[in-house]
């Protein structure tokens, strides 16, 4: 039995964590993933705050819980974060995100809530954990580089006249089919753990697993490359609109399972059976924090749908596709780890990346400088300031 005042303490979190995963729906996971396809004039941006929601929802729930456990359990060594501190780490990193919501400016979600979880830590007698540090520093440090270089490789692919367009492009959704075969569900595993489509495939039908898996996964991304080499024979620029949307809906999908643990991961520590007397399953948990993140898309993403599709670079659908698939592939691997990432970042790296090879191919402008030298600022002040205010109002209390 819940006495009355640890219910109190436990329903203030869950509208702490209920804002958070608002602001970061109407942000950094319902206005990243659609952003270049409504630059592309893919799909418009209403119906795009819309499909985003519920694609972030399922993602929520089917691939949360990696990067949840890594919020709540493992930013700090030594102590467990108090409802109080739970509560202070949500409230200082929803402000600083709901501030770059309504200003325009994309907030690093994932850099605002590590901080603040790391500061109310830190603030409650907690000691660093260095080595989840070290990986979370290389692939925050990394996905510039990679994912915008990757995307400035494949757009100048795409734009070579030497490479035809009705080649390249099935390669590329080929390429996706093999990653979504090794994206890992919570609801293909055994005793509650996740499992790949290509592993349980190769557990259905029998033989050795790794090998079957592999035949599976290659078997299953030429199927996806003969589709798209179908679509395009018939509509080139269709084809192109329908990939760039698959495309588009991953991204979603991802941002859901990636996003989802910043807004309920510092619950995760509140809900031990031992403490407070109640038993709350992982999946309502993520289901809860889903829910919050639909909220926040459907009624507050437009706005950084608007900024990110038409200030950070004007795109076509070529350079959409190079700016989105290593965005997937980006997610995934934040995912597959549990390491808490904005999807802030990944996103503006990528079109970044796509706009350059533009504006290198025609010698014009195609990326706002002044713009994302704001946004790098941005996101190095959200880290600092979160840390700071979070030691600081959790000393307070």
């Amino acid at each position: 039995m819940v006495e009355a005042g640890t219910a109190i303490t436990l329903a203030v979190a869950g509208l702490a964590s209920l804002f958070m995963a608002w602001t970061i729906g109407a942000g950094s996971s319902g206005s990243t993933p659609f952003a270049p396809a409504v630059g592309a004039n893919a799909i418009s941006i209403m119906r795009a705050g819309f499909v985003v929601g519920i694609l972030g929802f399922l993602g929520a729930v089917l691939q949360g819980a990696n990067v949840s456990e890594a919020v709540g359990n493992e930013l700090v060594r030594g102590v467990e974060l108090s409802a109080e501190a739970a509560i202070a780490a949500l409230l200082v990193a929803a402000v600083l995100v709901a501030i770059g919501v309504f200003t325009g400016y994309p907030i690093a979600t994932a850099f605002t809530v590590t901080g603040a979880v790391v500061g109310v830590g830190l603030a409650i007698g907690g000691v660093p954990a260095w080595g989840k540090y070290q990986q979370i520093a290389a692939l925050w440090i990394g996905t510039p580089f990679v994912g915008g270089g990757a995307a400035y490789v494949t757009a100048r692919l795409l734009a070579d006249e030497r490479a035809p367009e009705r080649a390249v492009v099935p390669a590329l959704a080929g390429l996706v089919g093999l990653l979504v075969a090794n994206v890992e569900f919570a609801v293909l595993g055994a005793d509650g753990e996740g499992a790949t489509p290509a592993t349980a495939a190769a557990r259905a039908i029998g033989g050795p697993e790794v090998a079957v898996s592999v035949v599976v996964s290659l078997a299953f991304a030429a199927a996806v490359a003969l589709v798209m080499a179908r679509e395009l024979r018939v509509n080139l620029a269709r084809g192109q609109r329908r990939f760039l949307l698959a495309l588009g809906g991953l991204v979603a999908f991802s941002a859901g399972g990636t996003q989802v643990g910043l807004a309920v991961g510092p619950l995760l520590p509140l809900l031990d059976p031992s403490s407070v007397g109640l038993a709350v399953p992982t999946v309502a948990l993520l289901t809860f924090g889903g829910a919050g993140l639909l909220i926040g898309s459907w009624t507050g993403a437009p706005r950084l749908i608007k900024a990110l599709s038409q200030d950070y670079s004007s795109l076509g659908p070529r350079r959409s596709i190079a700016a989105l698939i290593p965005a997937f592939a980006i997610a995934q691997t934040a995912v597959l780890f549990g390491i808490p990432v904005s999807f802030n970042e990944i996103i503006v790296s990528t079109i970044v990346g796509a706009g350059y090879a533009g504006a290198t191919a025609r010698n014009g402008a195609g990326v706002s400088a002044a713009k994302m030298g704001y946004t790098v600022l941005a996101w190095i002040g959200s880290l600092t300031v979160a840390g700071v205010a979070g030691y600081a109002l959790m000393s307070l209390l």
